[in-house]
């Protein structure tokens, strides 16, 4: 960033009134000073695109306010746009909608699953996409990140979005807006990356783990070898043993009790272990498919279908 200055906390920035200001700005330029003034660095995009106008990026975001006023006095037509993670405050969850595909499907599944709360706000994008903001929990990194076959995207730590009002042409050569179509009026939730990521894109061993059990499915002896396992060996061998069960027919909540102690005495956190547990029962039960095998719902559908 450009500037020197010790950017404030989260909370500190955003504020509910804040995104109904940002909100209800008619052009770029108004919500990029609007969006400096309250500590969120900005850049300026290409009119009509998503391509920074700056040489590096969304690393020159700046708070300079003759900084932000010059950018726009030389390109009065730019897009705005902001870093996200720790330098803005805000941590973003990218629906994205493709001619192949849309990641509807997927983030309902994660909210219904408990791995994704409520955002501070929410976007919908050119595309009919959505931009679910979070505020960024001061304390942690949280890089960005793609699922491109569930066509989700998190944009935090190294990444950075394009803010309303701006506008976007899309394939078919129609201009779009980006537009808050929704503010909490409640306390909004942080979001677990790491926990959401291995939720859309689990881990799937390439061939089974070398020391397998040699008693077949009984969850004892599948916990006993969970428990067993060292560090590097515990995620695959605990989503492997969450397969086994699932497919011999055991409910959930018992491999979730059986196998999730034994994954916390190989050192792995409760939270962790669930996450992959869960996966694993999705993908067993085929209850985790892509989206586009029964047919996308239509973007607009799904939009509104995702309320604070």
């Amino acid at each position: 960033m450009t500037d020197s200055t010790q950017p404030r906390t989260s909370t500190q920035r955003w504020s509910p009134a804040l995104v109904v200001q940002l909100r209800e700005a008619t052009q770029p330029r108004e919500a990029a000073e609007l969006l400096a003034a309250a500590d969120v660095p900005v850049f300026p995009c290409v009119a009509l695109e998503k391509r920074p106008l700056t040489t590096h990026g969304f690393r020159d975001a700046s708070l300079d306010p003759d900084q932000v006023a010059d950018w726009w006095r030389r390109w009065p037509d730019a897009n705005v746009a902001m870093p996200t993670g720790m330098a803005s405050g805000i941590d973003v969850v990218d629906v994205d909608v493709h001619a192949c595909g849309n990641g509807y499907d997927a983030i309902l599944s994660a909210r219904t699953s408990g791995l994704l709360g409520d955002p501070a706000w929410m976007v919908k994008t050119p595309s009919s996409g959505l931009h679910l903001c979070f505020l960024h929990a001061d304390d942690a990194s949280q890089p960005s990140w793609q699922v491109p076959r569930k066509h989700v995207d998190f944009r935090g730590d190294g990444g950075y979005v394009v803010l309303p009002p701006s506008h976007v042409t899309q394939d078919d050569n129609t201009i779009g807006q980006y537009e808050v179509i929704d503010i909490a009026t409640h306390q909004p939730d942080s979001v677990d990356a790491g926990a959401l990521r291995r939720f859309l894109d689990p881990p799937r061993p390439t061939r089974s783990p070398a020391d397998l059990p040699v008693v077949g499915t009984r969850p004892d002896r599948l916990a006993a070898w969970v428990a067993s396992l060292s560090e590097g060996e515990r995620n695959h061998g605990l989503f492997w043993a969450s397969c086994r069960m699932a497919e011999a027919g055991e409910r959930f909540d018992v491999a979730a009790d059986v196998l999730g102690g034994a994954a916390r005495q190989a050192g792995l956190s409760d939270r962790e272990s669930l996450t992959t547990i869960q996966s694993a029962y999705r993908i067993a039960t085929r209850l985790g498919a892509d989206s586009t095998r029964s047919g996308c719902p239509r973007p607009m559908q799904a939009v509104e279908g995702v309320r604070l």
